[in-house]
């Protein structure tokens, strides 16, 4: 059973099982949405705000300094080479 106040929808636990849908359609609307348990409010659906995603800071990293060496990541892996060019293929793919 529903009862309307306002802009105030409550629903009795039962029915909003198998209304939950809707109920959630009508709380985005802006609707509130009151559960109840034999006619007693128990719980409000309410629309979450949407947060806002924190905006980037150019700089942010620039009290580390410059880079000493901006191709540090770049440069292939000295062990990794000297691991490649051995004539065991078993020893390369154990480590």
């Amino acid at each position: 059973m529903c009862y309307y106040h306002l802009m105030t929808l409550q629903v009795n636990i039962a029915e909003a099982k198998a209304k939950l849908s809707e109920l959630v359609a009508r709380a985005e609307a802006g609707e509130e949405i009151v559960l109840a348990r034999a006619g007693k409010p128990i719980v409000t659906l309410k629309l979450v705000p949407a947060t806002q995603k924190a905006k980037r800071v150019a700089g942010a990293w620039a009290h580390l300094g410059p880079l000493e060496d901006p191709d540090l990541f770049l440069r292939p892996d000295p062990e990794l080479e000297e691991a490649a060019q051995s004539l065991d293929e078993d020893e390369f793919y154990k480590t």
